[in-house]
Order: structure tokens, then C-alpha cells, then sequence
């Protein structure tokens, strides 16, 4: 990028800037400390963000209380605010967009189904807010008891608090304001510091839209900071959570009896049988593991590959990802941009400096360039390597042969992470052996581990977290259901 240009991107993307304020009750106020928003391919600072004191987290809670105690919008007034909320961001898709490439390093093509998938979400949820009821009890199956009715209802918690990641700054979110909204509660969103823009920009659409503004709180800082405020907070209900099993250890640890929902850290598989349809396999599998520089929980670290096809796997797979435009997120044809900072980038290098060392060969990539780093094929990677057994974040993608469909199986459960894998294959029986045997929050079959649509349930089990995203689903983790029976 020339300097001119660089310059005409800071014009156009000054011009698209939200408040950057921390907002409660409809209003941005005064911040207690300024932090800087970096462009995460120029490391050039963008603006700062206003991260708020502890007597504003309080205060955001106690605005949140309030108006949860106080009554909610029927659901369709709440339905119609998120249909409203899809509408504005569609108008401003563009602006939208230059704030992701900025803040979170997305390309254009990953910005755009950010917000693809952030507009059906909205929908979603929109829908779920309508369709949620609870279910009818069949006394008849006690003796003596069938004449008496049964059924249950499904009520608000009060107060969410959204604790959101950089790597999905946009629908992440919206998965999980969106059904708490939706399903009545009053919302604290606390974004990731390395993406707020993003958030804050939802934040000024949801208000036009119609959100009661004592209903949606918007509270810039750091983890440490603002995060530990929240966490403090009795009169917080409910805490939704994105990022590392670490954190999420915290957060369960204060919550105590207050429910959760967490969607935590992740080592994800996908295996290639013998059987595999190569061809249709390698195009999904270097999209899951590369695409927003492999920053996605789900991304392909581990790939599994049958012995007898592992020679045309690894060929196909290395031209594929040698193929792929690496650089700057604004050109238009690049496919993989830069991590969130250089520090990451930097640890992505050092883990496949470190596997090579240990004996590992790296068949393409894994060069930096400042924050950037080329997407890299690991093969005979040591199991007690970094780049194996931690999660890496990262273009960086390890591939192991198996003999057996049983050795790569026990292989992708043996570690404490469970989240999603896929398993490539035209044979039934192995498919079906996979779902049973794979402790996976999801298995996709034919799919890569990263195969995803927004109106399906997501989440983990073991250190990847509990509970489920997916408005249908992530409405009733945040609603709580109250048994009504009649005794005629």
C-alpha cells in the first residue's frame, strides 16, 4: 500500500467512525482511561476507545436491573427492533466493512460474509423471540394424575452480560445479544479491546432501531479492568462468554450459581478417509484452516489423512495454499490478511520454528511479515509440539497419517478440548462410527471442522465449553422455565 493510499483509507475510515465512548443508558459517557484501536496490518492507530471506570460498570448494571425488573417490550415490539437492526446494517454494509478490515484485519470477502451472516442472525433471533414456548406435561403417565394439566413457560433471566471475542467482532455478537433481546433481557456487552468499533457501530444501529436504551449497555476496557468489575457484580444473571478456556475457567469461578453459557478453546480435526472425495475436500479444508488468517475456534490444526492418499492429500493441499494471495486486507485480491497483532504473528512463527527444530518438515509457508504470516503445512510434527497440542490461532495447519480409521479417531480425542471436527468419507459406516466416537460438540460429515451455519446449534464439551449458540438455542440458555399445573 502506497502512502497515498494508506492516507485515502484513514480518510475514508474516519468518516465511518462510531462514538467510541463506553454507552449506558442511551448515552456515551465520560471515559475513565483511553486506549488505542491499531489497524492490524499498519499497527497505525485508528482512534482510541474510552474504557469504563468501575463506578460505570456498576452503574451500567444497575440501569440493566432496573429495566428488567421494571418489564420488557411484548416480543414483537422486540422482533421488530432486530428485523429494523438487519435493515440499517444493510444500508451500511460498506462502513461496516471498513471497520473490520481496519480493526480486525479481515479481507473483503471475510467482511462481507461477516456481515452476510450477522443480517441472518438478526433474523434469527428476531424469529426465536417469537416462537419461544415451553412444553405441555403428560400427567397421564402418573397414576391417578390425568386429569390435571401441565405445561411450562419460558421467562427472561433479567440481565445478560456479552463478553465477545476479536476474531467475530460482528456476529458473534449479534449470537449473543441478539437472543437475549430477544428473549427479554436487559444486555451488557463488554467487546473484545482489540475490536470495539465494530461493536460500538452495532451498538448506534440497535438504538435507531428502536432497542430501549436501558436495555443495551456498551462497556469498553480491558479484561482485567472491566471484565473483573462485571464479574464482581451480584446483580448480573447471566454470563455468555467467547475466548480461552483460561478465561473461561475465571468467569465460571465467579459466576458461582449464576448460569453461563461458554464457547471456550479448541484443537480442531478434520479427517480425510481413502475414500474421500479429494477434490471436494481440499477447497473447504484450506478455507477452514486459513481463512481469517486461521483465527477461528474451529480452524483445521489437526488434518488427518489416510496413508494411501496422503501423497496426492499433501500435494493438492501445499498447491492450494501456495496459491493463496497473502498480504494487505484491502487489496482486493488478497484471501489471507494479518493476525490481530504482531505478537501473535510472532508466536505463530516461533511455534513452526519450534516443530521444525523438533523434527517437523514445513512443506509451504510459515514465513512473517510483520504481522502477517503465510499459511503453513506441517508434516511428522512431534505430538508434544506446541504447534500439536496447543491451540494454535493461526495459518498453521499439521497434517498426520493414519492406518486406521480407530487411530485417527483416538488421535483427534486425545485432547482436552472438544469442539468440532470433520471426517471426510463416501462410506456410511465409517460416518456414522465417527459421530459416535468423536467427542465433539459437532461432527460434520463431508465438512470441514469450521463448517458452520447460524441457525444450527454450536458449541463444545470438555475444555471447549457448554451450553449453545444459535438463536433457537442460545434463547432458552438465556430464558429460565416455570412449571404451571391445573388441578381441575
Amino acid at each position: 500500500m502506497t502512502q497515498q493510499q494508506q492516507t485515502d483509507f484513514m480518510t475514508q475510515l474516519r468518516a465511518v467512525l462510531p462514538r467510541t465512548e463506553s454507552l449506558i443508558n442511551g448515552k456515551w459517557v465520560e471515559p475513565a482511561q483511553a486506549l488505542p484501536v491499531l489497524d492490524k496490518f499498519t499497527t497505525q492507530e485508528i482512534t482510541t476507545i474510552g474504557a469504563a471506570s468501575v463506578e460505570q460498570v456498576n452503574q451500567a448494571v444497575a440501569v440493566a436491573r432496573a429495566a428488567a425488573d421494571a418489564g420488557v417490550p411484548d416480543p414483537t415490539s422486540r422482533a421488530n427492533v432486530l428485523r429494523r437492526a438487519a435493515e440499517l446494517l444493510a444500508d451500511r454494509r460498506e462502513a461496516v466493512a471498513t471497520l473490520l478490515t481496519a480493526e480486525a484485519g479481515f479481507t473483503s470477502p471475510d467482511a462481507h460474509n461477516e456481515i452476510d451472516r450477522a443480517l441472518v442472525t438478526l433474523g434469527l433471533s428476531a424469529e426465536a423471540g417469537l416462537r419461544l414456548v415451553g412444553d405441555m406435561v403428560p400427567f397421564a403417565a402418573s397414576p391417578g394424575a390425568h386429569r390435571r394439566l401441565g405445561f411450562t413457560q419460558r421467562f427472561p433471566v433479567g440481565v445478560v452480560c456479552a463478553i465477545t471475542p476479536f476474531n467475530s467482532p460482528l456476529n458473534t455478537v449479534i449470537h449473543k445479544v441478539g437472543p437475549a433481546f430477544a428473549g427479554g433481557n436487559a444486555v451488557i456487552l463488554k467487546p473484545s479491546a482489540f475490536t470495539p468499533l465494530t461493536a460500538a457501530a452495532l451498538a448506534e444501529i440497535l438504538l435507531e432501531a428502536g432497542m430501549p436504551p436501558e436495555f443495551l449497555s456498551v462497556l469498553h476496557g480491558e479484561g482485567d479492568t472491566v471484565g473483573t468489575a462485571l464479574l464482581q457484580n451480584p446483580d448480573i444473571d447471566f454470563y455468555t462468554f467467547t475466548g480461552s478456556t483460561r478465561v473461561g475457567t475465571i468467569i465460571q469461578a465467579a459466576a458461582g450459581l449464576r448460569r453461563t453459557q461458554m464457547e471456550l478453546g479448541s484443537i480442531a480435526s478434520t479427517i480425510i478417509c481413502a475414500d474421500a472425495d479429494i477434490d471436494r475436500a481440499i477447497p473447504k479444508i484450506v478455507n477452514a484452516g486459513f481463512r481469517k488468517a486461521g483465527q477461528v475456534c474451529t480452524s483445521v490444526q489437526r488434518l488427518y489423512v489416510a496413508e494411501s492418499v496422503q501423497d496426492e492429500v499433501l500435494e493438492k493441499l501445499r498447491s492450494a495454499a501456495q496459491a493463496l494471495v497473502v498480504g494487505d486486507p484491502r487489496h482486493p485480491d488478497t484471501q489471507v490478511g494479518p493476525l490481530i497483532s504482531r505478537e501473535a504473528a510472532e508466536r505463530a512463527e516461533a511455534w513452526i520454528q519450534q516443530a521444525v527444530a523438533d523434527g517437523a518438515a514445513l512443506q509451504c509457508g510459515g514465513q512473517r511479515e510483520g504481522s502477517v504470516v503465510k499459511p503453513a503445512v506441517l508434516t511428522h510434527v512431534s505430538e508434544a509440539s506446541q504447534a500439536w497440542c496447543q491451540e494454535a490461532f493461526a495459518p498453521l495447519m499439521s497434517i498426520k497419517p493414519f492406518s486406521s480409521l480407530d487411530e485417527a479417531l483416538q488421535s483427534a480425542n486425545s485432547t482436552p478440548y472438544g469442539l468440532s471436527a470433520g471426517v471426510f468419507t463416501s462410506d456410511i459406516d465409517a460416518a456414522m462410527k465417527a459421530s459416535r466416537t468423536l467427542r465433539f460438540g459437532a461432527i460434520h460429515i463431508n465438512e470441514a471442522s469450521s463448517a458452520r451455519a447460524d441457525v444450527m446449534p454450536f458449541g463444545g464439551v470438555k475444555h471447549s465449553g457448554f451450553g449453545r449458540e444459535g438463536p433457537d438455542y442460545a434463547i432458552r440458555e438465556m430464558t429460565e422455565e416455570r412449571l404451571v399445573t391445573i388441578n381441575p
